[in-house]
């Protein structure tokens, strides 16, 4: 997910910019280096997308006033929505980046594409898919212009529950390119049109069926590095916005639909997550208790998890913990027979990914078996070909980028506190080993997370933490907790 901009305050920036500057760039280096993160398109990959016009053409459908709503800059555009009442309920409209359309099977652009997996994201900047040539301009759904797109029609009902669904190829042509701190400042100040007051009202319905569903959503806030105008880099917590949270229901919605779509025609791929350990639940509900956070009789994991604030630690510890509920994620392709398991559990219903084809490789193959289907038409040769190996590939790449996000924020983390070994700062044990005897503290300011040694660490308590080790050449942070009284510098 890209990152998103956020104002910060002047004590999270990196002391000593300039020389940190240095080892941060050295260190992000490389670590491109250690993870074969490559820095350009081949020359036959740029020349392809420079040179490609669209395979296909779909109906007009410039007359929906579609609108985007990504974090601040971004101009890799996969998803457009507008959203109108019917006599019925609702009817969502959303259009989806058409990259099917530009890509050739087997070509340059193809092959590279399935080598990279999906756009990575580091705190200097991204390593997209796509070229940009393409994924940054004519195949971005960028406001004016008219882009190839998959357009999902999916009727909803008073609830928000999906009637009826179709998607086919069409053109259309954003209205404008919103931002979601402007969407969220137009809905709370009276100014939003009725598109952004409907993706609230329908939002919240699905937000309610999830609820209805049993799914389970982590409000964890996100950490987030960047370089500020001034040349020093920044590291805080931020929790998503209420429009951000809609938004990405139309985007569960539409993989939901993806899913029903590709099981009931007997091909396609899935997103599936098993069902949380019921042992795991048990220990979940223990860690509760001891952190004194309540869980109602009859509650669900998600029911609990809903309702937590990941501002107090108490609650952080527990949504640290929570994660170990949401293992085992894996891609399933299929082809004729359905697969014995088709759930994901933490949106509690079958599930694909199909809505970012510009940012990650499998949306492009199920939109277009979800377009065949809706069409009554065979699945293409290229298409259908390629599912036994998406699994694997998918899996591939997902580990990859997990690899590098976590070597960019260690990276960082250390950077902040280059210097500062032997300083004390306030935080909250997030987890612990089971013997206690080590776990992960979670600073206030800067929004640091690293490992901890001591005995009997206070899990989901604040506490008192010394750095004992911050090296920006291993992205290595280590804390101890400091004795009552005892200072050195940060609070």
């Amino acid at each position: 997910m890209p990152r998103r901009h956020v104002q910060l305050q002047p004590s999270q920036r990196v002391p000593d910019g300039p020389a940190v500057d240095v080892l941060v760039r050295e260190g992000l280096a490389a670590l491109r280096h250690e993870l074969d993160i490559p820095d350009d398109f081949p020359e036959p990959v740029t020349a392809e997308a420079t040179a490609a016009q669209p395979r296909q053409v779909g109906a007009d459908a410039t007359d929906i006033s579609f609108v985007t709503i990504d974090p601040e800059g971004s101009m890799d555009l996969d998803q457009a929505v507008h959203i109108e009442r019917t006599p019925d309920g609702y009817r969502v409209h959303y259009a989806i980046a058409d990259v099917a359309a530009w890509v050739v099977p087997g070509g340059a652009i193809d092959d590279e594409a399935r080598a990279r997996v999906e756009t990575l994201y580091a705190p200097d900047g991204r390593t997209p898919l796509h070229p940009p040539e393409l994924s940054e301009s004519r195949a971005s759904l960028l406001p004016g212009q008219v882009t190839p797109a998959l357009l999902w029609t999916i009727d909803l009902d008073s609830t928000g529950e999906p009637t009826q669904v179709d998607v086919a190829r069409s053109r259309v042509q954003s209205r404008a390119q919103l931002t979601y701190s402007g969407a969220q400042n137009a809905l709370d100040d009276g100014s939003a049109d009725d598109v952004l007051l409907l993706l609230q009202t329908v939002g919240t319905l699905r937000q309610e069926a999830e609820k209805r569903r049993g799914g389970i959503t982590l409000p964890a806030p996100e950490q987030v590095v960047e370089q500020q105008e001034d040349g020093s880099w920044a590291l805080s917590s931020r929790a998503t916005l209420p429009v951000e949270e809609w938004n990405a229901q139309i985007s569960l919605l539409t993989g939901m639909c993806a899913a029903r779509l590709m099981l009931d025609g007997g091909i396609g791929i899935l997103r599936t997550l098993p069902e949380a350990d019921p042992r795991d639940v048990e220990r979940l509900k223990r860690s509760a208790r001891a952190l004194g956070v309540d869980w109602p009789d009859g509650a669900s994991p998600g029911d609990v998890i809903r309702e937590l604030d990941a501002a107090k630690p108490a609650h952080a510890a527990l949504l640290t913990d929570a994660t170990s509920l949401l293992r085992g994620a894996a891609y399933v392709a299929f082809d004729g027979e359905v697969p014995s398991y088709t759930l994901h559990a933490a949106i509690a219903a079958p599930y694909a990914h199909t809505t970012a084809p510009l940012r990650r490789l499998v949306d492009r193959f199920v939109g277009e078996v979800c377009v065949a289907l809706c069409a009554g038409a065979p699945v293409p040769d290229w298409a259908r070909a390629a599912l036994p190996e998406l699994p694997g590939i998918m899996a591939t790449g997902d580990k990859h980028a997990g690899e590098y996000e976590r070597g960019c924020l260690d990276l960082v983390e250390a950077a902040l506190l280059t210097g500062r070994v032997g300083e004390v700062f306030e935080g909250a044990i997030v987890d612990v080993r089971a013997d206690r005897a080590a776990g992960v503290v979670q600073l206030r300011d800067p929004a640091v997370r690293g490992r901890i040694e001591g005995a009997d660490l206070p899990l989901g308590t604040d506490v008192r933490v010394r750095v004992v080790q911050a090296d920006v050449a291993t992205r290595t942070v280590r804390f101890e907790v400091a004795a009552p009284g005892t200072g050195g510098g940060a609070t």
